[in-house]
């Protein structure tokens, strides 16, 4: 959702012409677009867009954890998910976009995709606080020393 709204922005002030969403229902599977009433193929549009976004998005949880923690792999995702569009599906559809020059256009796409990055990577700090604040799920203090807290449920139940 975050690259719709950077998209409509790059759409209204003129550096993206027709979105790749767009493109990929309108030449790429025609028919299938065809086949959703006009006043509904913005939302249809709309709504692929998500659908590749939280495939995507899906895809980026199933990397190894210790890949995920690095504050650069989820915008080297968002550049790897365009790069894959750009180079593999755009020219196999037979988009229009694929064959020309187009530098402005493509810039903002990239752009766009390194906030997905963003929004699907999680930086190493991101953890959930529990209700006491302490970063951990259910606000168990933690009791490894780290100044998190110090007893568990069963320390507390002995008086610890």
């Amino acid at each position: 959702m975050a690259m719709s709204g950077m998209r409509q922005v790059a759409v209204g002030v003129g550096a993206i012409e027709r979105t790749p969403p767009d493109a990929v229902l309108k030449e790429g599977v025609p028919l299938l677009l065809e086949s959703v009433p006009e006043h509904r193929r913005s939302a249809a549009v709309e709504l692929a867009h998500w659908g590749y976004g939280a495939t995507a998005g899906a895809a980026f949880a199933l990397l190894p954890a210790r890949l995920r923690r690095s504050r650069l792999t989820g915008p080297v995702y968002g550049v790897a998910v365009w790069g894959l569009f750009e180079v593999a599906v755009a020219p196999v559809l037979g988009l229009a976009h694929a064959r020309r020059s187009r530098p402005r256009e493509r810039w903002a796409l990239l752009i766009d995709h390194v906030v997905f990055g963003f929004v699907v990577g999680t930086p190493p700090e991101a953890g959930i606080a529990g209700p006491d604040g302490d970063g951990e799920p259910g606000g168990e203090p933690r009791g490894d020393g780290s100044g998190a807290g110090g007893t568990g449920p069963e320390d507390r139940r002995r008086g610890a």
